[in-house]
């Protein structure tokens, strides 16, 4: 089938039509992406500085952070952007490098959190076993997983909009290159693309959604027979854990499982898990764990002393 695309530059709707309130939105947005950057530069710095580092969860909370900054970077610095700006135009290439990038850090952040989940059933389920079985070369082999199903999840993703034809219309109702604002664009019938887009993102969210409910319900049921002080730092842990879940999981769920020709609230939705999610994940993860504000305190206290000395 002949591919005929015209389209050489789309054009972004954006989310409000009132410049004023872009401009206040554009420095609410500055401050998140800045609070992104500064929580996750201290998790990174404090983990790669301390004892944690030699540690499964921290080790992942790492990567998760890494990925975090990355994730966002591809994303929020163009809407920062654009809120400031009089027309929000993007070139074809650069949309399809967003939706390309945006996907594979996507899919590997939820590897990554499918790969915490699986670290905290090991330490609660199979606590004598935990060290041998999250061996540092485990945990890495986890972090390839993660990308490798990333890039090609998100190649595919990539193909299947690359050969679609866009003829004419270029204004996305978003504020960034995503499947379901590119596939309202094409000018064919897309019934069987949207089931394959569904499958390929909606479907799958959902079932590593379930698996991950299903190994915290595992992991409650086993905390039964732990002492209370073990119950309550393993509850500590793991309801950290199922906050940053909920929080990416749910939005992204409503988003990925409906079809593009529904008249849904993509773009608003789409700021939990671009913006909200990634700024909260490091006040989550410090703020309700005691080994890493003591790593923090002992690190920056060092800092002190360097510069002191």
């Amino acid at each position: 089938m002949e591919n005929q695309n015209n389209v050489t530059e789309f054009v972004f709707l954006g989310m409000w039509k009132n410049k004023q309130i872009e401009l206040l939105f554009c420095f609410l947005f500055l401050l998140c992406y800045s609070a992104i950057l500064m929580g996750n530069f201290i998790i990174l710095h404090t983990i790669t500085c301390s004892h944690l580092i030699k540690q499964p969860m921290y080790y992942l909370l790492c990567h998760l952070s890494l990925m975090d900054l990355s994730f966002t970077t591809a994303v929020v610095p163009r809407l920062i952007r654009d809120l400031a700006s009089e027309r929000k135009i993007i070139s074809f290439n650069d949309c399809m490098t967003q939706l390309f990038t945006f996907h594979l850090l996507g899919s590997a952040e939820i590897l990554i959190l499918v790969s915490m989940a699986f670290d905290r059933y090991v330490a609660i389920v199979k606590p004598l076993h935990y060290m041998v079985i999250m061996n540092r070369q485990r945990c890495n082999t986890l972090i390839v997983v993660a990308w490798s199903v990333g890039f090609w999840h998100s190649t595919t993703l990539l193909l299947m909009v690359l050969s679609l034809p866009f003829c004419g219309p270029n204004q996305i109702n978003h504020y960034m290159c995503d499947v379901n604002p590119l596939l309202k664009l094409v000018c064919k019938d897309i019934h069987v693309v949207n089931i394959l887009a569904i499958v390929n993102s909606g479907i799958v969210l959902i079932v590593v959604f379930l698996v991950l409910v299903a190994s915290y319900i595992n992991i409650l049921y086993h905390l039964r027979t732990h002492s209370s002080a073990g119950r309550r730092k393993a509850l500590s842990t793991c309801s950290s854990h199922i906050m940053v879940v909920v929080l990416f999981f749910v939005p992204c769920i409503y988003t990925y499982a409906s079809p593009a020709v529904s008249e849904n609230k993509d773009k608003e939705i789409s700021v939990f898990y671009t913006v909200i999610s990634p700024m909260l994940n490091p006040l989550i993860y410090s703020l309700r764990n005691v080994e890493m504000k003591n790593a923090m305190q002992k690190v920056w206290s060092h800092m002190e002393h360097s510069k002191l000395k």
